[in-house]
């Protein structure tokens, strides 16, 4: 049974879903994250509300010591860090001990992502599939349409399955995204991925006609889930499916990996890293940065193919 602190708690998440917007993602990683330093904290009698900076960073040393990796501790850490600020700013502490507990360092690993000769052999294998008009074409449809969308426009994958079926109606090129925190953003769509759309949507409704549907769903991916909408995981097991059938590694491909070659293969012709960043939907370009490495090699091939220098080292070569 939790203490009177955890009351302390869901007011911390009613604020941050009210106020700041936060995601129900979001929202359920800070629950679980401060239910694990709660019943840390139970373990040595240490009320939520009452703990020390020492008491917290002990509860981060814990986490190393049990072999958590240094991005999960930090991501336990900024869990504490807004739930104590919170109760900074509500008066319900005097302080605030996260400020003196210093982040643990983490190795900035490369994105996995997916080389364009690999992302055309998905969606030329999704293409022929939607093609076979036998029983199952509207699955084959709706996994074209998916990835169509996603490499167009880059989106989180929990963006991509929770798009509203208004989206069928419009006939622009661009499509608004409503990502975290409730902030839309506006994404241009490839001419393959308005008609792989197009094609989807016309099937999608002629089968719910015939199946005599009397409600139309509010989704553009309808499922029989909790939701209402394809569930992402769903979506990251068949997109697996199709990269065997295309003759790739699956462990190599997921939708997140799918945005990761949205994002470097745009940098890699010659996108600016700012531009890109609004694409994603990154509030902070140092997010955004971990494709610097896309910039550099880039910036290696224009100088190793412009600057005359290099041009007369090759011909001595």
């Amino acid at each position: 049974m939790k203490d009177l602190g955890w009351v302390h708690v869901e007011a911390f998440l009613e604020m941050m879903s009210a106020e700041r917007g936060a995601a129900a993602n979001t929202l359920s990683s800070y629950e679980r994250d401060l239910d694990d330093l709660h019943g840390f904290l139970n373990g040595k009698s240490v009320r939520l509300l009452e703990a020390t900076s020492a008491d917290l960073s002990a509860y981060l040393s814990s986490l190393a010591a049990h072999g958590f990796k240094p991005s999960s501790q930090a991501r336990r850490l900024a869990a504490m860090r807004q739930f104590y600020k919170f109760l900074y700013a509500e008066s319900l502490r005097t302080d605030d001990p996260t400020g003196v507990l210093d982040a643990p360092k983490k190795g900035r690993a490369l994105p996995k992502t997916m080389g364009v000769d690999e992302v055309g052999r998905l969606l030329e294998q999704a293409e022929t599939e939607a093609q076979d008009p036998a029983p199952g074409q509207l699955q084959r449809l709706r996994m074209l349409a998916l990835l169509e969308l996603l490499y167009a426009t880059g989106m989180r994958v929990s963006e991509l399955v929770s798009l509203p079926a208004r989206v069928l109606d419009q006939d622009g090129r661009f499509l608004m995204i409503r990502g975290k925190g409730n902030k839309e953003r506006l994404v241009p769509l490839s001419q393959s991925a308005i008609v792989a759309l197009k094609l989807y949507g016309r099937m999608l409704a002629a089968e719910n006609a015939a199946a005599k549907v009397p409600q139309e769903s509010l989704w553009l991916f309808p499922a029989a889930s909790r939701e209402g909408y394809l569930p992402r995981q769903v979506f990251a097991r068949d997109l697996k499916k199709l990269a065997i059938r295309a003759g790739l590694t699956p462990s190599m491909i997921s939708p997140h990996v799918m945005r990761h070659a949205f994002a470097s293969h745009l940098l890699a012709n010659g996108a600016d890293l700012r531009v890109v960043q609004e694409l994603l939907g990154h509030s902070d370009i140092s997010t955004t940065q971990i494709y610097t490495h896309v910039l550099e090699e880039r910036l290696q091939q224009l100088v190793q193919t412009h600057h005359p220098l290099a041009k007369q080292a090759k011909k001595q070569e």
